[in-house]
């Protein structure tokens, strides 16, 4: 049970290792602030979805077993939307159409059918749990990165002094500089796992 937990966060992080939900990842992750939000929406989709596809596994039939799927991962998306909407109006804003695009994210529709749907209530809430941190923590250094880079501020705060906010490297926070950022950490994982 552990092991599923602990797999999703580094030996198969769904976007360092298994390079899923690209997208989001890449488009979110220009503030650290925003990547935490979608971190933390990405989180409860796949620990909800996870649990109760597999509460529901053995009475969903095979045949229409992945417009189920779609169907609860949805309804969890919308709750996340509405909330995100509700409290936090200026992050919603920032996500965008990205936060009603988890409903097609394939981290999330993959372990709903690779793990879900095969195991018990336990195992799937953890492996929603360690995939969903493993995400965050993937899409969190990234926009730490971009944002320090980019305006030399992390939440709002100056990090790099006063001179570097004068002149960032605005580059980073521009598309081009999400793929150099992921490029890097992508490199990075690949060779910490040669090493081992």
């Amino acid at each position: 049970m552990f092991k599923n937990f602990s797999e999703g966060i580094i030996k198969n992080n769904p976007v360092l290792v298994l390079m899923l939900g690209l997208c989001p990842t890449l488009a979110v992750s220009t503030t650290a602030f925003n990547a935490l939000g979608m971190g933390i929406a990405v989180i409860f989709v796949l620990a909800l979805s996870n649990v109760t596809i597999s509460i529901t596994r053995k009475i969903i039939p095979d045949a229409i077993r992945i417009p189920v799927f779609i169907v609860i991962i949805s309804t969890f998306v919308t709750v996340i939307d509405y909330v995100l909407h509700a409290f936090l109006p200026e992050l919603y804003s920032q996500l965008g159409i990205f936060v009603p695009l988890i409903v097609v994210n394939c981290i999330i529709l993959g372990r709903a059918e690779a793990f879900a749907s095969k195991n018990g209530f336990f195992a799937s809430l953890f492996d929603g749990l360690g995939s969903g941190i493993g995400f965050t923590f993937a899409i969190f250094l990234m926009g730490a990165i971009r944002e320090i880079l980019g305006s030399g501020k992390l939440f709002g705060y100056t990090v790099l002094g006063a001179g570097f906010v004068k002149a960032p490297v605005i580059y980073m926070i521009l598309p081009p500089g999400g793929f150099l950022v992921i490029a890097f950490l992508i490199g990075t994982m690949n060779w910490i796992k040669q090493r081992k």
